[in-house]
């Protein structure tokens, strides 16, 4: 079926921008959005798919080697001798299902080509799958906790090691995690939501006439997917050149040290823990400067993407009934005057 178009989503401002500068900066380290039920957050996410550049890979490679790295060689193309040859793929946008086992996950032992042909041989998982895209997790707080600790693992490393059943395999798990939840069904781990560079909360809109667009284009996208999605294509495609357009530029855009020490005394006047608040929040802040065409990183930029880098890192205040957001919000108009 025809994926909902990325943009005709409606009131999903916060969530549309935090993808965006994923898809921009990877090395962000993902986005986390947690809300109520029926708000969005799957479709808006699922929809990025269409959005993303194709990318060379090494082919018939099943991590997805790129063949511009040399030093990127996992198992497959270590044994390949001569020039690799690249293709172009679409960058992988899988789902990590919550009943998925840590074999499905990791990978394991071949049992196929073990019980026919009596060889060893090693099947991939979902890490491999993603490495070089984007690997999704519905309901990210329900994760049992094992799969928890070997994401957290991964993720530090960017390698995923499987060692059972008399295989020993390391190949490269590198990619963006993008999580969604409710938070009435539980809280994330602090270790895992550490991991998240973005956060942010979606809400049901209050407006009404925002609620009737919504259920407007839904149904006329239930009705006919293809006629709908027609109509959204010059958009999309905009957003497709706006999208290469900044991952092209953003090694260009400049940060000053008056940048950087605003970002600092932001994240001092909230009391970040670690450093990783300060450089989330430049990283964020040039990716949001490439995506306006803009050459150096300027305070409008740090304001707005500071909700977004920051909320999740602040220290918990039992007495204090101001949202984390609010919190956010006021350390900005103190910091950066508004």
């Amino acid at each position: 079926m025809t994926p909902y178009p990325f943009t005709a989503i409606v009131a999903q401002d916060e969530l549309k921008l935090a993808l965006q500068i994923a898809t921009v900066d990877r090395s962000i380290g993902g986005v986390l959005a947690f809300g109520d039920r029926g708000t969005g957050k799957s479709t808006t996410i699922r929809a990025l798919a269409r959005l993303l550049p194709p990318m060379r890979v090494v082919a018939s490679c099943p991590y997805h080697c790129d063949p511009a790295d040399a030093r990127a060689r996992c198992p497959h193309c270590a044994e390949a001798a001569g020039e690799r040859e690249a293709i172009e793929t679409p960058v992988p946008v899988v789902d990590l299902p919550l009943g998925a086992t840590e074999d499905r996950v990791v990978g394991a032992l071949d049992l196929e080509a073990a019980l026919t042909r009596g060889e060893r041989r090693f099947s991939p998982g979902l890490l491999a799958a993603a490495h070089r895209g984007f690997l999704y997790i519905d309901e990210v707080n329900l994760l049992p906790d094992h799969l928890v600790d070997l994401l957290l693992d991964v993720a530090a490393s960017g390698e995923n090691v499987v060692e059972r059943e008399g295989l020993s395999v390391r190949h490269p798990a590198r990619f963006v995690l993008i999580g969604s939840g409710n938070p009435e069904e539980g809280e994330l781990r602090p270790q895992l939501l550490d991991r998240f560079g973005l956060s942010l909360e979606v809400r049901t809109p209050d407006e009404v006439a925002t609620r009737v667009e919504v259920v407007k284009r839904r149904m006329r996208y239930d009705q006919d997917p293809e006629a709908f999605a027609a109509a959204w294509a010059e958009d999309e495609a905009a957003l497709i050149v706006r999208l290469r357009d900044a991952r092209a530029r953003l090694p260009e855009v400049a940060v000053s040290d008056a940048v950087i020490e605003r970002a600092s005394r932001l994240c001092q006047a909230l009391g970040t823990d670690g450093l990783r608040g300060e450089l989330t929040l430049i990283r964020a802040a040039r990716a949001a400067a490439s995506l306006d065409a803009q050459r150096e990183v300027a305070d409008v930029h740090l304001a707005q993407v500071a909700p977004l880098a920051l909320r999740h890192r602040l220290r918990r205040a039992p007495l204090d009934d101001v949202g984390s957001g609010a919190r956010v919000q006021k350390a900005v108009e103190d910091v950066l005057g508004g």
